[in-house]
């Protein structure tokens, strides 16, 4: 039977494609970052907050600019060797090291009326294709470690202002000898399913017609299924048994970890927790496959492909998932 329209080929889930190797062992040595920095081959990505700069060429937009630009963009003049500013390493592409390099709010306002420039958030960068797709990955993981940088200036053990070591992937305190590392908040992110339906919500901030899964962070001491199962019911009332792990992606809004599962549902009847959801209720699976074909009747749709939602739906509409 055919379900609808063919959503075409799928696509590769954001942020998720990276051509870069960590070189954890190499973050240790400052003096090994120094020299990889002053390597003719080395790029940064220039990151303020939620916004992305890119250089405008004649090819197109271009995320990457030398070291030396982009601690002169974080320090309000010009190209400018060795200025002093936090530079944190992300790892080597074919050899060639790369860095996330971050910029103030003041920088980031400046640089908007800079017609070298565009600065547009990572979110619709992705969304719109504005760059390669292998760029996708290690931006996400400069803008999530810059943000964690960004809240973690004072130590949470005594109070002191810590230090930017090991290329930025620790914090130590001089005054308690606390070291802070870097966080990823885990999500669930969930699809239940019974027989030929499946469970969509809305949230309150969903642009109109746009209806996804339910997520919600996992809690200290829970585990995956436990917090598919519990997020579930306290936001739709439906309880659930059985869990699959689907996929997982970074979501680096600010830093999660979004873990994808479909669930299932032992019930059927939805009691809506309003200050977490719009709105929640069951669909066909022919009407979800209109929903990703952007055609259903009423103009609902479901997540864009970048965000792992699309593709645990996507799933369980083509590969016809079930729990017997």
């Amino acid at each position: 039977m055919s379900l609808g329209p063919e959503p075409g080929p799928k696509p590769r889930l954001g942020y998720t494609v990276s051509r870069i190797h960590r070189a954890a062992s190499r973050r240790g040595d400052a003096q090994s970052l120094a020299a990889l920095e002053r390597n003719t081959d080395a790029r940064a990505y220039v990151i303020g907050g939620e916004m992305v700069v890119l250089r405008k060429t004649a090819a197109g937009l271009d995320p990457l600019f030398t070291p030396a630009a982009a601690r002169g963009l974080a320090n309000g003049t010009d190209i400018a060797q060795d200025i002093d500013c936090d530079i944190a390493f992300l790892g080597l592409h074919e050899g060639a090291a790369r860095f996330a390099v971050p910029l103030d709010g003041d920088t980031i306002e400046t640089l908007k009326a800079d017609e070298r420039f565009t600065v547009v958030d990572l979110r619709s960068i992705a969304v719109r294709g504005l760059v390669e797709e292998e760029h996708l990955a290690p931006l996400a993981e400069g803008k999530a470690l810059l943000n964690w940088h960004a809240r973690h200036r004072f130590c949470s053990n005594c109070a002191t202002a810590t230090t930017f070591v090991e290329g930025g992937w620790r914090r130590d305190c001089a005054s308690c000898k606390t070291q802070h590392f870097p966080r990823t908040d885990p999500v669930a992110i969930m699809l239940a399913v019974a027989g030929n339906r499946c469970l969509l919500g809305r949230s309150h901030r969903f642009q109109p017609g746009m209806w996804s899964c339910l997520a919600g962070f996992i809690e200290p001491g829970e585990t995956i299924e436990d917090a598919v199962r519990r997020e579930i019911h306290e936001e739709a009332g439906i309880a659930c048994g059985r869990v699959r792990y689907f996929a997982s992606q970074p979501w680096p809004f600010p830093a999660s970890l979004m873990i994808g599962c479909h669930a299932q549902a032992l019930s059927h009847d939805i009691t809506i927790d309003r200050t977490e959801l719009d709105d929640a209720r069951w669909f066909e699976r022919e009407e979800v496959a209109l929903m990703l074909g952007r055609q259903h009747p009423d103009g609902f749709s479901a997540p864009h492909p970048v965000a792992i939602a699309y593709h645990i739906i996507r799933a369980w509409v083509e590969d016809g998932i079930e729990f017997r």
